[in-house]
């Protein structure tokens, strides 16, 4: 008997002032035998109002003399384990936690995701661009595996946060849909070491007529400019431990 279609992933939350209607997304194929799964303007125009006045001089520095290391030399550049921008602005694949023993890879959904890839994934892909667009989306790279009627998904969804928090957006818009009936139908439990991240296993099952039912769990945080999201399937129910363990793993590689 097979799995029933995989439902749609939400979009993130609208933040301006006079919000548009909700989208619904839908998601990738993960499971072999279920279905395939107006600020830019007020900034250009304060930058256009400072552009044109004259420069203000600068106060006194209130210690004019600042002191040297010991031996004159300028201090040892962060090593790339201790320099996060080092680790985040390489390979993000290589950020991606390693695929359990036992299990398969999903060849199909494995690698980079760029902006109009990533869009793809969701049912109104035009203006999932646009968001994203908006929000500075950078790019994303995804891992999956399968073992028997299991499968898993990672993502890491990078934004650039520079000139707004487009990952905290993203991140504060997928969590707002979590609590409905539709979705995860609770509030989730945090996970521990994170500031904002969030184990959901789903309350109920979902059926449908013909197919074995489809457990599900969801993990969600983000650290710095990384947004981590990590599905959970099966036919049978998803420990918490399960998803909390692989999420906790997931940020600690970030």
């Amino acid at each position: 008997m097979p799995l029933p279609p995989l439902p749609p992933l939400p979009q993130q939350e609208e933040t301006q002032s006079q919000p548009r209607p909700r989208r619904r997304g839908r998601t990738a194929a993960l499971i072999a035998c279920a279905a395939v799964l107006g600020v830019v303007v007020g900034v250009c125009t304060g930058y256009v109002v400072q552009a044109g006045r004259e420069p203000d001089a600068l106060p006194p520095l209130a210690q004019q003399n600042v002191a040297r290391a010991k031996g004159g030399k300028a201090p040892e550049p962060l090593s790339a384990t201790r320099d996060h921008r080092v680790r985040t602005d390489g390979d993000l694949r290589k950020l991606l936690v390693r695929r359990p023993a036992g299990t398969q890879k999903a060849e199909s959904v494995q690698g980079w995701l760029d902006q109009y890839a990533y869009a793809n994934y969701f049912k109104a892909p035009d203006d999932m661009f646009a968001d994203f667009s908006a929000s500075r989306f950078r790019r994303a790279a995804l891992t999956a595996w399968e073992k028997g009627q299991s499968a898993t998904s990672v993502q890491l969804v990078q934004f650039r946060d520079a000139q707004g928090l487009g990952s905290r957006d993203f991140l504060s818009g997928q969590q707002g849909y979590m609590a409905g009936n539709e979705w995860a139908g609770n509030l989730g439990e945090a996970i521990p070491g994170s500031s904002n991240g969030r184990v959901y296993v789903f309350d109920k099952p979902r059926t449908e007529a013909g197919y074995l039912p489809l457990y599900q769990a969801r993990a969600l945080a983000a650290t710095g400019d990384i947004v981590m999201d990590i599905w959970f399937y099966d036919t049978k129910p998803i420990p918490k431990k399960t998803a909390m363990d692989l999420a906790k793993r997931q940020l600690e590689r970030l």
